[in-house]
């Protein structure tokens, strides 16, 4: 049997670390809708590998301390 993976992130963390960003603020910045980055900060959406580049760059961290890539059992 194939094992689930699922990407998931610290967004929300990182938000509120930049001085409280807004999902707003942050889906102007990245060119996306407030409801794209409110699915990709609850799980329900796995941003594209440029999308995920694009979130990162603007914390100023790396893809890996943005997202995870995880086995789910």
């Amino acid at each position: 049997m194939a094992k689930k993976m699922r990407v998931s992130n610290c967004i929300r963390s990182l938000r509120f670390a930049a001085g409280e960003m807004t999902q707003a603020e942050l889906a102007d910045r990245v060119n996306v809708t407030r409801q794209t980055i409110i699915a990709i900060e609850q799980g329900r959406y796995s941003p594209s590998l440029e999308m995920a580049f694009r979130i990162a760059r603007v914390f100023g961290v790396p893809l890996d301390e943005a997202f995870q890539y995880q086995d789910e059992e």
